[in-house]
């Protein structure tokens, strides 16, 4: 006998690794109910819920054994152990994949499906890192992972019964499979692999072809109607207008009725003061989407709007006030080129940028987690930070607050003064017995919620002392629900509160009826247009129209929902709601049960996904004419894109701004201004590449372009004492000295860092003493003659 065929493995060998492989999905299983029963999510571990995923990891576990078991046969017949090795790596690589797919899940309570498609590599990785980050745990996981699969493997000798031949084998596991077709399951049932293959492929080859005459599809036939006018008491002079969108404020927190009521005490409040929506929907289930919703009635494109490679025409809230004299800010305490928040804000010329590079030493940024990772800063520093800039009295001003402290990891300030009171309210309460688990087991979440609802009460108390206080209207709403906190159901994620309260109002409302972000943006314009005379464009576009004021409970708008990015699967069609594939009818409390007649509703949602992709795709939003601000984008030749493509791979872009370092320090100028640019054009907030620019200019004998680039930087960044040191260079360069006491003056009055630049600002003072004693001599010598 040789020794390839003693060598050769066989199929007795092939079924182990299969019978490992779903022994393996099986434990990965157990440990997903497990996580999720003490986080307070599912009532029980070894329920109905979990006997459906098990058997739904039997049918894949026989559909991989199928597709590996003819590479394996051949590989093994071409060279003996090479089929075996294959199949063991490949199988380690998918269960792996499946234990990184549900802890996805545990964590954020909906599978990934092809909204990974949406996000960018370093997006992942921002979100990886503040959400727990990337510890310690991975890796010992994977080694579990390894030695479980392979211990299972050697266990299997002990129980094999051999099979003789491949084919009844195979014949076995297609039945397995297909009859996996036919028990339907939830996404906590399914195979997180096989989910995210379905959700990927289906995206991909979906039919989005538009099918109409009608080349602007948005543009309203009819003016926005003035629902709000009754119940303001406008003044003369145009009113400030304040939005706080708060991470994850879900309407499950606040307001009468809510779920997990108790832990916004002074929303609460606010809601009795002010026009309260009880019933709105965010537009999506994510961040990303908030602010071309809320602020622009803007369509989703592919994977939410401010993820389209070039914006097409476009008309928002801050484009129409700014052009009316509004001055437009935004206020963030975290890195505003994730989700492309500086880009979007950058198409739309706002005046001030406030992120995270802006605040300085005398702000605290939140704790970092057990990875060494922190969001940014919490909120009440981002509001401290607002409150300390200055404000013009005569102008009217448009600014919009994003906060963070209730996202991942749920880390406030005073920890555990905060837990403490969550305790306290736990035991005041009379919470029923899954709320109350639910609220023990996430005590950071709701300690988290105290911290930010105190967050915002500060800010109130605080823009009492601002500039027309009482000529401003707030609008506050959640971004989306909270993700780690169980949902009721597929709504549950975009049912968020939305509170507009002033000192202008004559008069408070509760208003029940189903409204969505959408009809916030045409909402206020009508409102402002029925008193002053703004400059409007002849025609506008919104996805939404005026919010409906019913008291009552009513759903009479089509509202579609992007769940993720790239994830476009649930359709408001009045009281009804489509929700991938499944139909619901939608009562006053926001519960759903089953319904039939999807098919309507299912057909309205796929219409719109063809105008969604045709308006964004092909520009035909609102036609050039209309456009406030023409999109500016960065055009670079084929050749200048083959070279950026040659040094950029990838990388974030901290790593390309060091590569465009690098070539300047080696003079390589106008490669470094080229790559510069290519930042700048997708991440218009990178302003340490903004910096570079005006240092290569000035090292180029270019001095009133750099001077202009860095006070533009300065302008962007107050705070950032990187600015300043560059153009005290150019300054002292230049023997611009006046300028550079100007700039004293600026830096210590702006800047917490001047300090660091001591030396700077000093040799400016002697440079300007020298030059004033020059021209003290001069003179003087003119007299003598």
């Amino acid at each position: 006998m040789n020794t390839s065929t003693i060598d050769r493995y066989t199929l007795k060998h092939y079924t182990r690794l299969i019978i490992s492989f779903f022994g393996s999905l099986l434990v990965l299983t157990v440990y997903q109910y497990a996580t999720l029963y003490f986080k307070g999510v599912v009532d029980v571990i070894f329920g109905t819920s979990f006997f459906i995923a098990l058997v739904h990891q039997i049918g894949y576990s026989s559909l991989v054994g199928v597709l590996l078991a003819f590479p394996f046969n051949f590989w093994e017949n071409l060279r003996p152990r090479y089929g075996f090795n294959l199949v063991f790596v490949v199988l380690l690589l998918l269960l792996m994949i499946e234990a990184m797919l549900i802890s996805y899940f545990c964590t954020a309570l909906v599978p990934l499906g092809s909204d990974l498609l949406g996000y960018s590599f370093e997006d992942i990785q921002m979100t990886i890192a503040n959400s727990g980050g990337i510890s310690w745990v991975l890796p010992l996981g994977f080694i579990g992972i390894v030695g479980m699969f392979f211990g299972l493997y050697k266990v299997s000798s002990k129980h094999y019964h051999h099979i003789s031949k491949m084919y009844p084998f195979t014949i076995i596991l297609i039945s397995m499979f297909i009859a996996t077709l036919f028990i339907e399951g939830k996404p906590i049932d399914h195979n997180k692999t096989q989910y995210l293959a379905l959700n990927l492929y289906d995206s991909s080859t979906e039919d989005t072809s538009y099918n109409s005459d009608v080349e602007y599809p948005l543009i309203k036939s009819k003016p926005v109607p003035n629902v709000l006018g009754e119940y303001f008491q406008l003044k003369e002079n145009k009113p400030n207008i304040v939005f706080i969108m708060v991470e994850g404020l879900g309407r499950d927190f606040v307001g009468e009725g809510a779920e997990y009521g108790g832990f916004t005490p002074f929303l609460d409040s606010l809601t009795h003061k002010s026009l309260y929506w009880e019933n709105c929907l965010s537009n999506t289930g994510r961040t990303f989407g908030v602010l071309p919703s809320l602020l622009g009635s803007l369509p989703f494109g592919k994977s939410g709007f401010m993820e389209l490679e070039k914006y097409p025409n476009k008309l928002t809230l801050f484009s129409i006030l700014k052009n009316n004299g509004y001055h437009t800010s935004f206020y963030q305490g975290t890195n505003s080129s994730f989700d492309n928040v500086d880009r979007f804000l950058s198409s739309e010329n706002l005046d001030f940028i406030l992120d995270k590079s802006g605040f300085g030493k005398n702000y605290q940024m939140q704790a970092e987690d057990a990875a060494g990772a922190s969001w940014g800063y919490p909120d009440k520093e981002l509001f401290k930070k607002s409150m300390s800039l200055p404000r013009e009295a005569q102008q009217p001003r448009m600014e919009v607050y994003m906060t963070i402290s209730t996202h991942e990891p749920f880390i406030p300030p005073r920890q555990d003064f905060y837990e403490a009171k969550v305790g306290q309210i736990l035991s005041e309460k009379d919470y029923d017995r899954k709320t109350k688990k639910v609220i023990e087991k996430n005590d950071n979440v709701f300690a988290t919620l105290l911290y930010t609802d105190d967050a915002l009460k500060y800010v109130f108390e605080a823009y009492k002392q601002q500039p027309n206080y009482d000529n401003t209207i707030f609008i506050i709403t959640g971004d989306h629900r909270l993700i780690p906190i169980p949902q009721r159901n597929n709504l549950s994620r975009f049912h968020v509160p939305l509170i507009m309260f002033s000192p202008l109002l004559k008069q408070t409302k509760k208003i029940s009826a189903l409204n969505s972000h959408f009809d916030v943006t045409p909402t206020l314009l009508a409102l402002l247009e029925a008193n002053y005379e703004l400059k409007m464009p002849k025609k506008v576009a919104w996805m939404g129209d005026a919010l409906d004021m019913s008291e009552k409970f009513r759903s009479k708008k089509q509202i579609p929902l992007m769940r993720n990015k790239n994830e476009l699967k649930e359709f408001v069609d009045g009281e009804k709601l489509y929700s991938d594939g499944s139909i619901y009818e939608l009562d006053e409390n926001m519960d759903l049960s089953s319904a039939f007649g999807g098919s309507k509703s299912e057909a309205k949602l796929k219409a719109f996904k063809s105008m969604n992709a045709y308006v964004t795709n092909k520009d035909k939003i609102i036609p050039d004419s209309l456009a406030i601000f023409s999109v500016k984008k960065e055009k670079f030749t084929d050749s200048e894109i083959i070279w950026i493509n040659s040094v950029y791979n990838g990388q974030n872009f901290d790593k390309v701004y060091m590569i465009a370092r690098e070539l300047a320090f080696e003079r390589e100028y106008k490669k470094s201004l080229l790559l510069s640019r290519y930042i700048l054009s997708e991440a218009p907030s990178h302003i340490d590449t903004k910096i570079l620019t005006g240092r290569v200019n000035v090292w180029m004998g270019n001095y009133d372009t750099s001077i202009e680039i860095l006070k533009d930087c300065i302008k962007m960044n107050p705070n950032y004492i990187d600015s300043y040191s560059a153009l005290f260079d150019v300054y002292f360069w230049s023997e611009r000295s006046k300028e550079a006491m100007e700039l004293i003056d600026q830096v210590e009055r702006n800047s917490s860092s001047a300090h660091e630049i001591e030396d700077k600002i000093e040799r400016a003072r002697r440079q300007a003493q020298k030059k004033g004693m020059a021209a003290a001599m001069k003179k003087k010598n003119r007299s003598d003659t």
